[in-house]
């Protein structure tokens, strides 16, 4: 188990499309494991592997709070079925954005469809902190981020700012 870097905005790779994973093998319960180390070392409760520079569809969450027993989850070719209609709103962070903060609405309620670490095939009906960072993580697999959901005048503020930043850093740019 290793602490893989984060990719960074506005580094391109982030709006890169993820690839269906063709099985489930040891190497894909080693990306597990990493990206579960590396979100838990940032720390956050979500990461997606396009944001460790692998563009393959595993992500990894856990919205335990503090003090709880750790509940890692992983899901492999996630896919929304169903929304509810009823909206939710979520100060999000992204671990690729980081200390930036902003409201998100999303649906509130979702069903998603996923392959478990055993290689199974499972659906889940979720709701909650859970449902947003699902939706948030699935979003990096397709190539969007959370800013993409907020209005296009504080996104540019964003995007400007780490752009900024990156080329002190000498980093690449969207």
């Amino acid at each position: 188990m290793t602490i893989k870097p984060l990719i960074i905005l506005p580094d391109p790779v982030l709006r890169q499309l993820s690839k269906p994973v063709e099985t489930v093998d040891a190497d894909v319960r080693r990306l597990a494991d990493d990206m579960l180390d590396t979100m838990y070392d940032a720390p956050g409760i979500g990461l997606a592997a396009i944001q460790i520079g692998i563009p393959r569809q595993i992500l990894v969450i856990d919205v335990s709070k503090d003090g709880e027993e750790k509940q890692p989850l992983v899901f492999i070719n996630p896919k929304v079925l169903t929304t509810s209609d009823e909206p939710s709103v979520y100060e999000e962070g992204c671990l690729s954005i980081p200390d930036y903060y902003a409201e998100v609405e999303r649906p509130a309620e979702i069903t998603v469809e996923y392959i478990d670490l055993e290689g199974k095939k499972l659906t889940a009906k979720v709701d909650g902190l859970l449902a947003t960072c699902l939706q948030h993580e699935i979003d990096h697999l397709n190539g969007v981020l959370f800013i993409d959901h907020i209005s296009k005048l504080k996104r540019e503020m964003v995007i400007r700012k780490f752009t900024k930043a990156a080329k002190t850093r000498g980093a690449k740019a969207i």
